[in-house]
């Protein structure tokens, strides 16, 4: 061995040899995709950004156009107004048990069903997969609808009205299908083997390990059940029974300036839309950042194979 030669330094050796620079080709691709990201952040939240402003703003300056980020002539008694009215917080705890019945109905029928869908090996497979299918492209009509679930099957002005027709949503099921799909056989063919059933199988394997497709379908169901009004508007006659929606559109349509001309019914009249949709929208931004970390790891899982 030959002494007084310095021993070369093995990690910045490596670190050398494995640190590839950035061409300028590409770092002038990172700049550009940051400042297309930002603008597209931009664009996506000014509009709350302005919904929140009006919210809160006088009506002149809202007909003068002169609201944009910020507060013009600060104004909550719109709020009071909506708050106030004993109807509006029955409507909420409507739009509250329909959301979470909804829900919990939605995936209790929709998780088996794509469960079952994903295992080939189920006998007429094919055909169920047919009828979901058949359903996004073709339906039987508002009329019909409207005859089997107030007449048929006597559910006008109740809860089921709301809940049941549109409980399994063909996407949802695709998705979770195709997720399934993709699930480690491995662990299904070991549980089997210490004994487990279909079922146990099902419940004690699989949904454990399917929490980021269960909080993202759940979420889907969820936005999609506070939002609805068509429904309740349709089936239900009765004021307290209506969701939070149906109250605010109704809301709306009486304190336009032409049901009222009083300057109250004008100033409701003016921003009472920028308040209805911050009061329907905040629960959902509220309960968003609990789950959104199933979220974000579950949206496509259930799209793209492994």
């Amino acid at each position: 061995m030959v002494t007084g030669m310095p021993t070369p330094d093995l990690a910045a050796v490596r670190t050398e040899a494995t640190t590839v620079k950035d061409t300028a080709g590409y770092r002038t691709f990172k700049v550009v995709n940051v400042v297309v990201l930002l603008l597209v952040c931009a664009v996506t939240l000014y509009p709350f950004v302005n919904l929140v402003a009006k919210a809160f703003s006088s009506e002149g300056f809202i007909a003068a156009g002169e609201v944009n980020l910020l507060p013009r002539g600060f104004n909550v008694e719109t709020f009071q107004y909506v708050m106030g009215d004993a109807m509006f917080w029955t409507n909420y705890k409507n739009t509250v048990v329909y959301t979470v019945v909804g829900t919990f109905v939605s995936m209790a029928l929709t998780t088996p069903y794509a469960y079952a869908l994903s295992r080939r090996h189920l006998k007429g497979r094919t055909f169920f997969i047919g009828i979901a299918v058949f359903t996004m492209f073709f339906s039987g009509g508002l009329i019909p609808n409207y005859i089997l679930v107030a007449d048929v099957l006597g559910m006008r002005n109740t809860l089921w009205a709301i809940v049941l027709p549109g409980a399994i949503s063909v996407f949802n099921l695709l998705v979770m299908k195709s997720f399934f799909e993709n699930f480690p056989s491995d662990l299904e063919e070991a549980a089997a083997i210490d004994g487990l059933t279909t079922y146990g199988i099902f419940f004690r394997i699989v949904l454990p390990l399917s929490k980021a497709v269960l909080a993202t379908m759940t979420l889907f169901y969820a936005v999609g059940l506070w939002n609805s009004w068509f429904n309740a508007f349709l089936y239900l006659d009765q004021k307290e029974l209506f969701p939070v929606t149906v109250y605010l559109r109704n809301m709306i349509a009486a304190a336009s300036p032409a049901a009222d001309p009083t300057q109250d019914a004008v100033q409701i009249g003016a921003n009472i839309q920028s308040v209805t949709m911050l009061l329907t929208v905040l629960p959902i931004i509220c309960f968003y950042p609990f789950i959104q970390r199933y979220f974000v790891s579950g949206v496509m899982l259930g799209s793209v194979k492994g």
